[in-house]
Order: structure tokens, then sequence, then C-alpha cells
């Protein structure tokens, strides 16, 4: 048992000693049957904290002889499976974190060097009669060892992708690098040699023009995880039955830590799931992971409206992003798409795949990118907060003629910004009229399923504010009346959804005109013997 070469069980061992361990071993089942081939190229990414380490290390556990894992295993979803025991600790394993070689290789220029020197020495202690001192390749010595033992390799590359994210002015070392990969992976002899090859990391596999680098790998991201879904993050199910166990409120948790949408499913950050279980406590988990300070000036330069997009998400729109053009590295921007499409892997932006718009999928999220802009001091957001806090305080006093000119006065002055057009018009204009509103209240819930149909927007107070601020249940009308929209919400009764809420509501009505480009506005104050 080595460092790199079969290192055995225990760094998954201390997965399952931690006190909230969620099975993700129903991803073996999987890596098991595209097992030598053509599929048996991997590359999973997904943002910071999102256990992708501790699935590296499962597979490692797992498929290395260098340990006895059976008992480990055996009380998991994998051991339950028929095949359990097929490919249970036979193979050789190599395993390497990238990051973590950085360090005793004395930089990253040396990094690929370092790799290839440790895993063949190893090798070498392992098959001396095969790997003698004048072999210097790592894909020749799996070659060898294949040809002349019969034996397959797995291939676990964990933070694949580091010299890409942290030397992106260094292209002699990422070129080494991928040309390393390259060496190891790609053509008809490591085909021969390796059994499995699975990199994980952040970012996909970078680009050269406009193909993969490695592109014989079966690619699993933010944008498509596909079948890999339910193995990186936590499920909704999973978070439900952490909720239950920990009696925690399950809504809170979805409205802080939901919103990533992989293959239709809802999947959660583990880090910050983990902490608000065992912490009880209700904020941003995600400042410490420092990934956003690399790309803050590239925000900041403002690409195409890039900013002004930021707003319209922090206000609870999604916005369209073409995904396609850009290269995987952190140094190739030629437009705010591929900005956009960088957030997304990192975690910061969700991802509607059908709509192909990206979205800020949660509180946790919201709240750092509001106090980034708050920080920066955007001129955008000085004026929106501005004409947005008026708006606000006329709805709360409940002043219709006034909400009505403040919808019109930003309707008028940010049409272009918020993409302003005969379908979604109004909507837009109120995402962007309440953007103050965050402060206050969760990100607006948009058609919530009330009564006998669905209310346009609903804005809920966060918990601290419950007492001084009302619930707002919004409703929308175009070429009608705002009366039209008061009647719809009694006589739906969109407010029953909304019973278990012990404070204040306000039921807004709002209209547009498109002939006369005037906006109406009705307000009541919710009373439960209306609804009798």
């Amino acid at each position: 048992m080595g460092r790199f070469v079969n290192p055995g069980n225990r760094a998954f061992q201390v997965a399952l000693n931690s006190e909230i361990y969620v099975d993700k071993t129903g991803l073996i089942k999987y890596t098991s049957k595209v097992l030598n081939t053509k599929q048996a190229f991997i590359c999973n990414s997904r943002p910071r904290r999102f256990g992708k380490s501790m699935t590296a290390d499962m597979l490692t556990a797992y498929y290395s002889r260098g340990c006895d894992s059976k008992k480990m295993f055996e009380g998991l979803e994998i051991g339950r499976d028929s095949g359990f025991k097929k490919h249970l600790n036979q193979y050789d394993v190599i395993h390497f974190d990238v990051q973590w070689c950085i360090d005793p290789a004395g930089g990253p220029e040396n990094v690929v060097s370092y790799i290839k020197k440790s895993v063949i020495s190893e090798l070498r202690a392992e098959y001396p009669e095969l790997i003698d001192d004048t072999v210097n390749s790592l894909a020749d010595a799996m070659s060898r060892i294949n040809t002349f033992a019969g034996k397959t390799f797995i291939v676990i590359v964990d933070e694949w992708d580091v010299l890409i994210r942290d030397m992106t002015a260094n292209l002699n070392v990422q070129e080494e690098y991928i040309n390393f990969l390259r060496g190891i992976f790609k053509g008809t002899e490591p085909t021969k040699y390796i059994s499995l090859a699975y990199l994980t990391g952040i970012l996909p596999i970078k680009k050269v023009k406009t193909q993969s680098a490695l592109n014989n790998f079966d690619e699993f991201t933010m944008l498509d995880a596909s079948v890999l879904s339910p193995y990186i993050g936590f499920t909704e199910e999973e978070v439900r039955e952490l909720c239950r166990r920990y009696q925690r409120d399950f809504d809170s948790v979805k409205i802080w830590y939901d919103g990533y949408r992989l293959m239709g499913s809802h999947v959660y950050n583990p880090k910050a799931v983990v902490s608000v279980m065992l912490r009880g406590e209700f904020q941003s988990y995600w400042s410490d992971t420092g990934t956003y300070e690399s790309i803050r000036p590239l925000i900041n330069m403002d690409f195409d409206g890039l900013k002004t997009d930021i707003l319209t998400m922090l206000s609870g729109d999604g916005v369209r992003v073409k995904v396609r053009t850009f290269q995987n590295d952190m140094v190739t921007f030629r437009n705010k798409d591929d900005v956009l499409t960088l957030l997304i892997h990192l975690g910061y932006l969700g991802y509607d795949q059908r709509e192909q718009t990206a979205f800020i999928p949660n509180e946790e999220i919201r709240s750092e990118f509001a106090e980034t802009v708050e920080e920066d001091r955007w001129n955008e957001w000085t004026a929106f907060q501005r004409e947005s806090e008026v708006l606000l305080e006329a709805t709360l006093n409940m002043d219709e003629k006034a909400v009505a000119k403040g919808l019109e006065k930003i309707h008028t002055e940010y049409a272009s910004a918020i993409r302003y057009n005969d379908e979604n018009s109004l909507s837009s204009v109120l995402s962007i009229g309440y953007l103050s509103a965050m402060k206050y209240y969760f990100k607006p819930v948009r058609e919530m399923p009330t009564g006998r149909g669905f209310a346009d927007f609903v804005f809920i107070p966060k918990p601290e504010y419950k007492e001084e601020y009302p619930a707002l249940l919004t409703e929308l009308k175009w070429n009608k009346s705002a009366d039209s929209a008061i009647r719809q919400i009694h006589e739906r009764k969109y407010p029953v959804s909304l019973e278990q809420y012990a404070g204040e509501i306000l039921l807004v009505g709002i209209n547009y005109d498109k002939k006369t480009k005037e906006h109406q506005c009705m307000i009541e104050k919710y009373s439960k013997c209306q609804e009798e």
C-alpha cells in the first residue's frame, strides 16, 4: 500500500466516522457498469464543497486491492447490490490529489514531474521485475504492467483542474499538464491498461479551440450532470431526512440552500446543509471558499452589461446564457456569456438546461452577491436601490398612487435594462422594482400554488423581520384592471396557502394598460373573514 498506488481506505473511513454521512455508494454501481468500456473515462465536475473528494476517496476504497473494504461497504447501498463483491478490492488504483501535490513538489511548475516520479517509484516497488530504472514515463509503466502481468488500472485524479484554475498566467505549466494527462489517457494503448479513469474538479476539461483536450472523456457538469446528478451534492429527499433527524425546518433549508437543477432534480450544497444541521444557524457558509475573488474583477469589467444581468438575477429573474463558447479555463473570456458560464460551474449561479437561463439559486448565494455589489458600490445598484426603496415604502404604506407612479418610473427609466416586452414586461418591472426588498424578504416565489391557482409573486419576510414587514401576495394584470387582480386573489382563494403564516399579509393588485402606458395599483390588508 502506497501514497498514490493502492493507497487504502483510510480517507473514506474518516468520512464514514463523521456525524453526518450521506450514502453515495450508488455511484459505484454506475462506474462498475462502465468498467472496461468506452464510457469508462469520466470527468465529473462540481463546485467547491460538493463532496467531490469524498467521492474520489470512496471509489479508491472500493476498488483498491491495497485494502479489505468488505465490512466498510456491506452496510451501504452498494453492499445490497448483487454485483457488490465482483469488483471489490480487485484493481490497482492510482489516486492523486493535484492540489495536495503542489506543496511537496515545490510549486506548480514541478507538479507533473513530482507525480510521475512518485507514482513510477511506487509501481516499481510493486512490480520490480517489470519497471526498471530506465522507465520514466507513467504511461509506459502502466502499459508494461498490462502487457506482461495482465493488470489494468483505475486512475482517480482529484482537483484535476487546479493547474488550469490557479496557473492562468503560466501557459507552459498548463500545456505540460494537459500533455501529461493525454499521455496517460488518450489513444489506443490506454484503452488496454485503463479500466476506469475518474477525474473530478470544479471545471470541465480544458478546450483546445472548440474541442476538449481529452475528448474521449464523458463529462458530467453543472450544465448537464445527466445520470450522475444524484451522486455529487445532496438530493432533496436526503435533505428532508436530515431535517427530520436534526429537527430543522425543511422549508427554511430549501430557501437558503436549494436551487441547483441537475437533470430535473433539486441538488443542495452538502457543506451548507451539514453546517446548518450541526449548528442550527441559517447563514452563508459559502464565503470561505475564496473562489469568487478571482472572478470579481471580471464582473466589474461589466462585459456587455453583465452587471445589469446580475442585478436582474438578484431581483429573482433568470437571464439567457450561451454556454458553448466557454473554454473551461479562468482566462479566456470573450463575452459575458463566458463569465456567466464560469459562475455556473463555480456554483454561484444555477442553470436551467431547458430554458438555457442562469439564475441565483438560493438565499445563501443571493446574500453573497448582494454583499459584493454593496462593497463594490456599483452605480447601477445605487440607482435601482434608491427607486426600489421608495416603491417598497409606498407599498407598505398602502399608497396605491405612489406604487403606480413608482412602477411607471422604473418601467420608463430601466425598460431597456430589464428587456421589456409584451410577455414578461410587468414581471420584469416588478422584479427590479422590489429589488430593495431582498434585505427584508426571501427571493420572491413565482407562480406559487395557492388555493385554486397560482399567485404571480409572493414575498415572504425573513423570520427576523416578520413582525415589522407583512407578506406581499401580488397578482399582475395586463390590459385589464388592478381591481380585477384583487378579485382574482379572493375568488381563487390565493391567501389560503399563507394561512399558517402568522404575520400580516397585504394583497397587491397591479395592472398595466398598454394603450395608455399607465400602471394601476390596489392594495388590501388580508383578513381571514374575507374568505369565509
